[in-house]
């Protein structure tokens, strides 16, 4: 029988979905205990009042569908609401920063969180273990404690991005932050103890009621009272309102394999797109990492972010031109013009996102696989007293200008990198993958898509292997990249941005199949401590 295997970040998480599925847990299980933990033990990274997708590959219920729940813009926004608010762009041309800083912390910048529904939804119709189980481990986990770790601390401590406020200002924004992370006037420091009593009787209280307590019940009247006094957007309707959206995956091929991924205004339009251009090319030839190959790749990285930046958003508001993008046809345009030296152009006035997500893969016996990337987004820094969880802070991505792909409106969700995604020969999986990152996660997954495929690594070898991106006109290559790979490249006029991280660029978790089904793990290390665990 194939073994069971949960791969993620937070070796905490890992422990907690492991031991569900050594119960006899199913893989949906197992990702929402892991991800309930993740939730407590990196709570900058994620959170039940955050956004995220979940793909699904169920195939003895005969289901392979994703579930998407994005962050959405409150009835109670407009469109013009901040129009004469703008002081400028950020430092790093993504972006808008405001007057006080209200699209970027606080509780203007909260949008209406999906996380906990898909939670309980995924659970009411695959989970097989009680939902009251699954939270158990995160009950604990805020309850006893848990260890600042250097990764956790590095993160929260960091320079954060340029124009943006720091990780450690949104985590001491609110009264609770301050007493639940800091030690007098400082982040508490690698090695201590992090015990959030309010998250663990908050988290109590859904266990016993479900996630409709957040949504209809006397959670969301705390909430909606706590937005009211802080002049917030987000109220009761909006949590009441809310819904996931459920469909099948966005398909694709890459070398006679099928690729499943997730719909705009998630990235996998992305993962298609350029594995689409890159089928013309022989890379393995090129060899990993050479000249040849970073300019290949570069070059369909960022034909991709300028198409993301001009046409990808919610497709309930724009018309995602999905079909052209993700076409053979169109592919073949771009791979042509790569091979004649062309270069693309990337116009920088597209926001940013944080790199404030986090993700896991996760296995069962049944071959039943999970897939799910969750995040908070920027991070609103806002918790309401005595519960302990931070809001998502997604108001923070979306475009103050009128007229664009990423405008403000009611309702609407902001594109995010975001592509959980797994790949198929024929009716097999090969490989099921995801990241946190930002902006790069499409570029991360992207590179251990090809490292598996075209290089035959390991998941764990892809994982590991150095990583480049380009996102930009630029070409942002990590430590582990030899300057004599790309020198001529410098001389062909591209400019180079060396990554002082050995690293970096998304931080891509991953479980690959034998023929015989047999899982293999690749845990990142981007973010210090990936771990990958077999049953």
């Amino acid at each position: 029988m194939p073994k069971s295997m949960i791969v993620s970040l937070q070796p905490d998480a890992v422990e907690a979905g492991a031991n569900i599925l050594r119960a006899g847990g199913n893989a949906v299980d197992a990702a929402l205990a892991c991800a309930f933990v993740q939730t407590v033990v990196d709570p900058m990274m994620c959170g039940i009042a955050g956004f995220g997708s979940m793909h699904l590959y169920l195939p003895e219920a005969g289901v392979h569908e994703c579930i998407d729940f994005h962050g959405r813009v409150p009835a109670g926004a407009t469109a013009e609401m901040w129009q004469d608010r703008v002081l400028g762009e950020t430092e790093d041309g993504f972006g808008f920063v405001l007057e006080d800083a209200l699209n970027d912390i606080g509780y203007q910048s909260i949008t209406t969180p999906g996380t906990l529904k898909a939670f309980w939804e995924a659970h009411q119709r695959y989970g097989t273990t009680s939902w009251a189980a699954l939270l158990q481990p995160a009950i604990e986990a805020a309850s006893n404690g848990y260890v600042v770790t250097p990764g956790v601390y590095s993160y929260w401590t960091g320079a954060g991005l340029p124009g943006r406020v720091s990780v450690e200002d949104r985590l001491g924004y609110s009264p609770d932050g301050r007493a639940i992370y800091f030690d007098q006037r400082q982040v508490k420091p690698v090695g201590s103890i992090v015990r959030n009593p309010g998250m663990a009787e908050t988290y109590g209280r859904i266990a016993a009621a479900g996630a409709e307590i957040f949504y209809s019940g006397d959670i969301a009247r705390q909430i909606d009272a706590d937005m009211r006094c802080n002049d917030a957007l987000l109220s009761a309707d909006d949590l009441a309102d809310y819904t996931t959206e459920r469909q099948d995956p966005l398909w694709g091929t890459y070398r006679g394999l099928r690729v499943a991924t997730n719909h705009p205004p998630g990235g996998g339009i992305m993962i298609i797109e350029m594995l689409n251009i890159l089928e013309h090319f022989d890379l393995k030839t090129m060899g990993h990492n050479s000249a040849e190959y970073i300019r290949t790749v570069a070059e369909t990285m960022k034909i991709a972010t300028a198409d993301k930046d001009n046409h990808v958003g919610d497709p309930r508001f724009i018309d995602v031109p999905v079909e052209r993008l993700t076409s053979q046809s169109y592919a073949s345009e771009h791979a042509s013009a790569i091979s004649q030296g062309k270069k693309a152009h990337v116009e920088r006035l597209q926001l940013s996102e944080s790199p404030a997500t986090t993700h896991l893969c996760t296995v069962d016996h049944s071959g039943n696989i999970v897939s799910m990337t969750h995040s908070l987004g920027m991070m609103s820094g806002v918790i309401t007293p005595g519960m302990g969880f931070m809001y998502n802070g997604c108001m923070g991505v979306f475009d103050p200008r009128l007229g664009r792909a990423g405008s403000i409106a009611p309702g609407k969700s902001r594109f995010s990198s975001i592509c959980p995604t797994i790949l198929f020969d024929g009716e097999q999986p090969l490989l099921a993958l995801g990241a946190p990152g930002g902006t790069q996660i499409a570029m991360g997954v992207l590179q251990v898509i090809l490292n598996v495929l075209d290089f035959g690594m390991t998941p764990q070898q892809a994982v590991l292997a150095p990583r480049f991106s380009a996102t930009s006109d630029a070409i942002t290559v990590t430590a582990r990249i030899p300057r004599y790979s790309y020198a001529d490249l410098e001389n062909d006029g591209y400019r180079f941005v060396r990554s002082a991280a050995s690293y970096d660029i998304a931080s891509v978790h991953a479980i690959g199949f034998t023929a015989a089904g047999e899982p293999a793990g690749g845990a990142d290390i981007v973010y210090g401590a990936g771990m990958a665990l077999a049953v």
